[in-house]
């Protein structure tokens, strides 16, 4: 290539080369981005385990837990309009999930120093946990007891009147669920309680939430405090969590996007080239 060719080159080519160029360094931010993208979205995924039989998932310290995985889930005050709405004693709780194929199980953990399971007296208010789920798979209800329209189930896990199962449609509007197939098994220890809850996946019920066993079902917790006399609007919230029951979930499509975007690239730096060469050669 001569002196010329160079000059022919640099001055017919330059708007390509500088689009390839752009577009090459869009290919390095996506693929610096697409990561952070995978993981933010990992951080709300609480991963389901499949196992082959019950064992003693329903056991708070069965020895089936300890090949799951365990998601730290941080929590707020609710900030309801209730006297101490937004002073929850609980920061965080850990939650766990395994499926067998016919039922679900979810263990909820968090630090409570004291078991308070009685309301004898006028103060005195039960350590309570609960897992809220959308009644449709189709839209993601509010997070404060869904909407008319968007309605959810609340199980529901009480230190002293033991387990409900609840339909609500916002806030203030639960009602409970006649013979309910949720169950619970709770256990204090040292400065803990964990509760298992479970439920058939399948439901056949109207206004019950159907737990396919391909499909993320979102999910929300909420922990009641009875020695800093938390009950009702007063309780410590999580954001929207998802249940990963999709065997093939993950990553696949940010993937997809990033090697798309990458093969792109590819194909119009060498288009660029091959007719920045053809130019200099006067074809």
């Amino acid at each position: 290539m001569t002196a010329d060719d160079a000059t022919t080159l640099g001055g017919i080519g330059s708007r390509e080369l500088a689009v390839a160029a752009a577009l090459a360094l869009a290919v390095v931010v996506a693929t610096a981005a697409f990561p952070m993208i995978v993981d933010a979205r990992a951080a709300y995924e609480i991963p389901v385990e499949q196992q082959s039989s019950a064992g003693d998932l329903a056991d708070p310290t069965g020895d089936a837990w300890q090949s799951v995985e365990t998601v730290d889930v941080p929590m707020s005050s609710s900030g309801a309009a209730v006297p101490g709405g937004s002073d929850a004693a609980v920061d965080s709780a850990s939650v766990a999930a395994a499926r067998t194929d016919e039922r679900l199980y979810l263990r909820l953990s968090w630090s409570d120093a004291s078991a308070n399971t009685s309301t004898d007296s006028l103060r005195a208010f039960a350590d309570s946990t609960a897992v809220q789920l959308p009644v449709s798979s189709e839209e993601r209800p509010p997070i404060a007891m869904g909407s008319t329209d968007n309605r959810v189930n609340v199980w529901y896990w009480n230190g002293a009147d033991g387990t409900e199962s609840l339909l609500a449609g916002g806030a203030g509007s639960t009602t409970q669920i006649p013979e309910s197939a949720v169950e619970t098994n709770a256990a204090h220890s040292g400065d803990r309680w964990t509760v298992v809850f479970s439920r058939p996946l399948a439901s056949d019920r109207a206004n019950v939430t159907d737990i396919a066993p391909n499909e993320d079902v979102n999910a929300a917790f909420a922990v009641w405090q009875g020695a800093n006399e938390e009950r009702s609007g007063q309780k410590a919230v999580s954001e929207w969590y998802y249940l990963s029951l999709d065997p093939d979930d993950g990553g696949a499509p940010y993937e997809t996007v990033l090697w798309a975007l990458a093969g792109i690239a590819v194909v119009f730096t060498t288009f660029v080239t091959v007719e920045g060469i053809r130019r200099t050669r006067g074809e």
